[in-house]
């Protein structure tokens, strides 16, 4: 569980280095930047020869899967929802990893999926805003589609990162690799050779964080924590960075924020958390 809690104290400053330095920065370009600092970090730990071909590849669509199309499922939301709505939608990240885990096990974790509904409720309570305007649908489904993908990706790597036997760091280089190809090409289709010049100094260093710890260090860090934890706290934990970045969005950027809410959900995220740590001698 340290692991998921370091990730999310990294995660917690993304949300606002990206609207406050990144803004109107080709959002593909950002991803591909992302995952291919991403790789270059874990690039030196690769060992494909050592693994049988079935794990590379499925490593590399894991990866795929898990990083590289996520990001261009959530990116692409943004042609129809505002950022907002976005961290609105994502609230349901819980209960999809719940779902998949149970689907893969078949069986139905009442806990789970219990403290998991506690972390959406938590977070709605957080991130709720007026949504009075038409044409959400399509934004909607994108980003399901987008967290699906990383909930899927989290409850399978718990599986195959067991099966393989293998560190998590030689794991997650093949998987960035897998990422890359998949973000890369979606910048393809948009990038401009003046994206690169108009970059500043800030928005350089903004980038490597954003590449090489947030993405780099805080996925290998949450899939190291997906590993060693079960499926409930694994849940409540992909909501956990919510309150997390609205506090530093407050403490570093001086947004507003709506206290009574930030302090009731989080006490809501807390109190599944508590919830699914008791029960832990009731599973099987």
């Amino acid at each position: 569980m340290l692991y998921l809690i370091i990730v999310s104290l990294l995660w917690a400053p993304s949300f606002g280095l990206v609207a406050h330095y990144l803004k109107g920065v080709d959002p593909n370009f950002v991803a591909a930047v992302r995952i291919v600092l991403s790789l270059l970090v874990f690039a030196p730990l690769i060992r494909l020869r050592r693994m049988p071909l079935r794990q590379v590849l499925m490593l590399l669509g894991l990866g795929a899967l898990q990083f590289g199309l996520m990001y261009v499922l959530y990116l692409q939301s943004f042609r129809w929802i505002r950022g907002v709505e976005a961290a609105l939608f994502t609230i349901f990240t819980p209960l999809l990893v719940t779902l998949f885990n149970d689907m893969l096990q078949r069986r139905l974790s009442w806990l789970f999926l219990a403290t998991a509904s506690l972390t959406v409720a938590g977070t709605a309570v957080i991130q709720w805003t007026e949504l009075g305007r038409n044409g959400l649908l399509i934004g909607f489904v994108l980003m399901q589609l987008s967290n699906a993908c990383f909930a899927l990706g989290q409850v399978l790597y718990r599986r195959l990162a067991h099966a393989t036997g293998k560190s998590d760091s030689q794991l997650m280089g093949t998987m960035y690799l897998g990422a890359a190809v998949v973000a890369c090409t979606a910048a393809a289709f948009s990038f401009r050779p003046e994206t690169l010049t108009s970059l500043t100094t800030q928005q350089l260093v903004v980038l490597l964080y954003l590449g090489a710890i947030a993405s780099g260090i805080g996925f290998f860090l949450f899939n190291a924590g997906a590993r060693r934890t079960d499926v409930g706290a694994l849940a409540i934990f992909n909501n956990v960075k919510v309150p997390l970045a609205v506090l530093a969005s407050v403490l570093i950027f001086g947004d507003p924020v709506h206290w009574p809410r930030l302090l009731i959900g989080g006490a809501i995220i807390g109190g599944a958390l508590l919830l699914n740590e008791s029960g832990k001698h009731k599973r099987l």
